[in-house]
């Protein structure tokens, strides 16, 4: 299962959106736009309707993201002043415009609605500068409507109308694309969850696989070496001897025991892992042969081991080596041909481990240090009480970094 990383946005677009998403910007631009417009009118000064007409569309959009439906009233305003004058403002323009745009963005009505709305408005804008034309020219019987080309006198409410209607949709398709990014990175979410609840699942069953075989190793000897203890040591009491063959009885109830427990968390090993399942569980003395698959496939690896070697439990050397192993993989799928340098620290009380390569540095594991290899190396260190950080290496890279202590 594969997901798909989004592509990021270039540094100009992020800045740009940051800078749209601020809650100061539609104050800034509403004000601005309404210093434009009383500028306009000190160079062009029209009738007071017009005039106050122009600053109410202008200064409304101030509004617009605390309360969307405040658009309503710049469309309606800006329509008004259109209609006291016969010229349309600049500043109308733009905040109509903004206005129809904020009205499709929101969806504060059905798009229909809105541009039914916006066309009967700019018709009746429209049918009232005939009316006044034909007053002005002192026509006996009002404007020729029914004559041939007569059309041509609503060519104003036709383009305000194809204005309305190209703004009020590219607000809603800006919507819709929203809306469908929120779902797409939810459901992104979602998977990206499922797929590491399913990767610590199966990083547990294996766990649980190899402490069976571990354990079940351990207790089966218990129970021989119990059994033997009864003839091979010679003058034992009755007593001991039913002692021994208690602890015999013991660790094989416990192992039955075991392994039915275990049997719940263990699952059915994939065909092409029968194999490795079956094989001897590996320990950091088999370090150096997974050094040298790593540089079989054209890694660059190097092993340094400092402090005194001291012999630790199977669980511990298991959680190490696979760790190592796990980080490995990660060098190889992420920084192919980078160098490799695994380090093994013996302290008194705890194993250092620390893998690092010279290749890219974070995200990586489809999601920086959360990925899906990550969060089972976690599940190794957490199994023997452990902790294990990864990032970005000190000198650039990649760190991952462990501590087991015993």
């Amino acid at each position: 299962m594969s997901t798909t990383i989004p592509r990021r946005p270039a540094p100009v677009r992020r800045r740009l959106r940051a800078l749209a998403a601020a809650p100061a910007y539609p104050w800034c631009t509403g004000a601005a736009l309404t210093v434009g417009a009383v500028a306009e009118l000190a160079v062009f000064p029209g009738s007071l309707t017009n005039a106050a007409a122009i600053l109410v569309s202008t200064a409304s959009l101030m509004w617009r993201r605390a309360f969307p439906p405040a658009a309503l009233v710049s469309v309606a305003a800006g329509l008004l002043s259109f209609g006291a004058d016969s010229s349309l403002s600049i500043a109308v323009m733009i905040s109509g415009l903004v206005a129809c745009y904020v009205l499709g963005r929101h969806r504060v009505l059905h798009p229909a609605l809105l541009v039914a709305g916006g066309a009967f408005g700019a018709f009746a804008v429209n049918l009232w500068h005939i009316l006044r034309w034909a007053r002005d020219v002192h026509l006996p019987y009002g404007p020729p409507l029914g004559n041939a080309g007569s059309l041509g006198l609503f060519a104003e409410a036709f383009g305000l109308s194809a204005v309305i209607l190209g703004a009020v949709s590219m607000g809603d398709a800006v919507r819709s694309r929203e809306e469908t990014r929120r779902e797409r990175a939810h459901a992104q979410a979602q998977l990206i969850a499922v797929e590491r609840r399913q990767a610590a699942e199966a990083e547990r069953a294996a766990i649980a696989r190899e402490l069976h075989d571990i354990v079940s190793h351990s207790v089966s000897m218990i129970a021989v070496q119990a059994e033997s203890a009864t003839y091979t040591t010679p003058g034992l009491s009755p007593q001991a001897r039913d002692g021994f063959q208690q602890i015999a009885g013991t660790a094989r109830a416990s192992l039955a025991e075991l392994r039915r427990l275990l049997g719940v968390l263990r699952t059915p090993a994939p065909p092409h892992e029968k194999a490795a399942v079956s094989a001897p569980q590996p320990t950091l003395d088999h370090l150096g042969e997974l050094l040298d698959q790593h540089r079989a496939v054209g890694g660059s690896a190097e092993l340094r081991i400092s402090g005194e070697r001291v012999p630790l439990a199977a669980v511990w050397e298991l959680s190490a080596y696979r760790i190592v192993q796990e980080a490995l993989t990660n060098a190889r799928k992420h920084a192919p041909g980078a160098r490799v340098v695994v380090e093994l620290d013996y302290r008194d009380d705890r194993l250092a481990l620390r893998v690092t390569d010279d290749g890219p540095g974070p995200p990586r594991d489809g999601g920086g240090a959360s990925g899906h290899g990550l969060t089972g190396m976690r599940e190794r260190a957490a199994l023997v009480g452990g902790s294990l950080t990864a990032g970005a290496g000190r000198g650039g890279g990649f760190r991952v970094e462990a501590e087991l202590p015993w």
